[in-house]
C-alpha cells in the first residue's frame, strides 16, 4: 500500500504542475524557470512528508471515502521541501542534490553573462520563493470543513517560519567557534530545522485536516519531534561516514562548512589536549581534503562520538515507537506509518554495523 501511494503523490506531483504551467504560465515568462522547478520537483525522493499526511489524515477522518483533492493537497509538504532544498544548497553552496545539480547550478546556464555563479544564485532564491507559494497553493486545494483547514494552514505556515529560524541558527552555528555551541543547541536546530517539517507537520496537518482529537495532535507533535531528531542525527551521521554515491552530494561538504552536529559537540567536549587540538586544527581547516576527512572519522570513532550518536538516534527511535503504540489512529495507518518510518533508520544500522559498533537501532 505505500508503494501505491507513493505512486499516486508522485501522479498528483505532475498533475499539479501541469495545472501550474497553464495558470501560472511560468514557461512564457522564461522557459527555464518552468523547467528548472519541474525537474527539480519530480526527481526521485522517498516521498515520506506526502505520505504522514496522508496516512495521518486516513488514520483520523470518519469519512468512507478521502476526499479526491487529498492527495493533491499532500503535495504541499514535497514543494515546502523543495523550497528549502533550494535556499539551503545556495547557503550550503552545494554542487549535487539527489545526485543531479543543485537549482543555482542548474540555473547559471540560464544565459550568457559574466559571472554565471551570482546568476544562478539570484535566480534559484528567487525560484525557491515561487516554489514556497506553490506549496501554499497545493495546500489550498484540500476539500474540508473551513475551520480545520484554515487552523491546519496555519501549522504548515507556523513550520515554515520556525524551518527557517532553524536555518538561521544553523548559519550562524556555522561560523562560530565549536566551543560556543553546545548539545542542547545542536538539539533546538535539530527541532526546528528537521524535525518540524518533516515528520511533525505532516503528521499534525493530517490529522488537524481529518478533525482528530486535541491529545492525539500532541501526541503525534511529540512523536514526530524525536523522529526527526534522530534523523537529523543519522543524517549528519551518514554525511561524514557514508559514500558519495550513497547520499547523492558531495562527502565533504558538511565537514567543509563547519557543520554543527551532535557528533562535533561530543567529540569537542569529550577529547582533552592534543587530541582536541588536532581536531580543532583539522575541523577549523578552510579547505579540507578526503584525508582530513578520513581523519575526522577516526576522531569520531576514537572519541566515542559515533556511538554517541547511534545510542542517541536509538533511544528516539524507542521513545517514538512508545508513543505510536498509544495512539488511537486506526490500526492499518498505525501499522503504516511504523512501517514507513522504521526503514529511514537503516543507514544508521548500516554504519553501526561497519564500525563494529553494537548498537542495535532497529
Amino acid at each position: 500500500m505505500l508503494n501505491l501511494l507513493r505512486q499516486k503523490i508522485d501522479a498528483s506531483i505532475v498533475s499539479f504542475l501541469n495545472r501550474i504551467e497553464k495558470e501560472y504560465r511560468l514557461h512564457l515568462v522564461n522557459p527555464i524557470l518552468y523547467q528548472s522547478i519541474r525537474e527539480f520537483s519530480l526527481r526521485k525522493g522517498k516521498r515520506i512528508r506526502p505520505l504522514l499526511l496522508i496516512l495521518a489524515y486516513l488514520g483520523y477522518s470518519k469519512r468512507r471515502k478521502p476526499p479526491r483533492s487529498l492527495y493533491n493537497t499532500s503535495t504541499c509538504i514535497e514543494f515546502l521541501h523543495n523550497f528549502m532544498l533550494i535556499h539551503d544548497d545556495i547557503i550550503d553552496c552545494s554542487d549535487l542534490r539527489r545526485g543531479k545539480p543543485t537549482m543555482h547550478r542548474l540555473l547559471s546556464k540560464t544565459i550568457r553573462c559574466q559571472n554565471p555563479e551570482k546568476l544562478g544564485v539570484d535566480l534559484a532564491i528567487i525560484a525557491g520563493d515561487i516554489v514556497y507559494a506553490l506549496a501554499i497553493d497545493a495546500f489550498m486545494s484540500i476539500e474540508e470543513a473551513p475551520l480545520r483547514k484554515e487552523r491546519a494552514l496555519k501549522y504548515f505556515v507556523q513550520t515554515a517560519a520556525f524551518t527557517a529560524m532553524g536555518e538561521f541558527i544553523d548559519t550562524v552555528h556555522g561560523v562560530d567557534k565549536i566551543q560556543n555551541v553546545k548539545e542542547e543547541d545542536v538539539f533546538l536546530n535539530y527541532s526546528l530545522k528537521t524535525a518540524r517539517y518533516t515528520f511533525d507537520c505532516p503528521l499534525v496537518t493530517g490529522a488537524i485536516l481529518a478533525g482528530a482529537p486535541e491529545k492525539e495532535i500532541r501526541l503525534l507533535a511529540e512523536f514526530g519531534l524525536l523522529v526527526g531528531q534522530a534523523f537529523q542525527i543519522q543524517d549528519d551521521i551518514i554525511g561524514i561516514f557514508e559514500t558519495e554515491k550513497s547520499i547523492g552530494k558531495s562527502i565533504l561538504s558538511d565537514l567543509a562548512e563547519g557543520k554543527k552536529t551532535i557528533l562535533v559537540a561530543h567529540a569537542y567536549a569529550t577529547l582533552r589536549g592534543g587530541q582536541r587540538r588536532e581536531f580543532l586544527r583539522i575541523f577549523n581547516k578552510p579547505s579540507k581534503t578526503l584525508a582530513d576527512l578520513e581523519a575526522v572519522r577516526n576522531i569520531f570513532l576514537q572519541s566515542g562520538s559515533l556511538e554517541y550518536s547511534l545510542e542517541a538516534v536509538r533511544t528516539r527511535v524507542i521513545k517514538a515507537d512508545a508513543i505510536l503504540k498509544r495512539l488511537t489512529i486506526r490500526d492499518k495507518y498505525r501499522t503504516l506509518i511504523d512501517a514507513s518510518l522504521l526503514k529511514l533508520f537503516q543507514q544508521s544500522q548500516v554504519v553501526a554495523d561497519r564500525n563494529g559498533i553494537s548498537t542495535r537501532i532497529l
